[in-house]
């Protein structure tokens, strides 16, 4: 199994009249907690889509326990829980300063490629990168 962590402070701007993060925001981070998981593994998304394969979000499931508060550095713990096929699923925790976790989720997504939206393997260079964890 794969896991990173990656963190992010709570922008004013992303948090409702309460000061709390408006529960749609939790879609931005998980993409940005995915991204940086990757990158951490050492994959590029931009080079995965230059050669012509894109990762659509399939499915996104969220379970709020606590509200995330402005200006909270929130911690993003993500995991590939199995060896991806044309799907790969991500699981995330989302922690704040106190280390309580405040929400958690999933999300699915499709490699396909680009110019037939056709589903395909995952690159050869992210097998490669994963292998190693399962």
């Amino acid at each position: 199994m794969f896991q990173a962590e990656t963190q992010i402070r709570v922008r004013y701007a992303e948090t409702d009249q309460m000061g709390y993060v408006y529960y749609g925001n939790y879609a931005m981070y998980f993409e940005v907690a995915r991204v940086e998981a990757m990158r951490s593994a050492g994959f590029s998304y931009r080079k995965m889509e230059d050669g012509g394969v894109m990762m659509p979000v399939l499915e996104s499931h969220f379970r709020y326990l606590k509200p995330g508060k402005y200006d909270e550095l929130l911690t993003i713990k993500t995991t590939i829980p199995q060896l991806p096929g044309v799907r790969i699923r991500f699981e995330y925790q989302v922690l704040n300063e106190s280390q309580e976790l405040i929400t958690e989720g999933w999300t699915t997504l499709a490699f396909l490629k680009k110019d037939t939206q056709l589903p395909t393997r995952p690159p050869g260079i992210l097998l490669d990168l994963l292998k190693r964890y399962f």
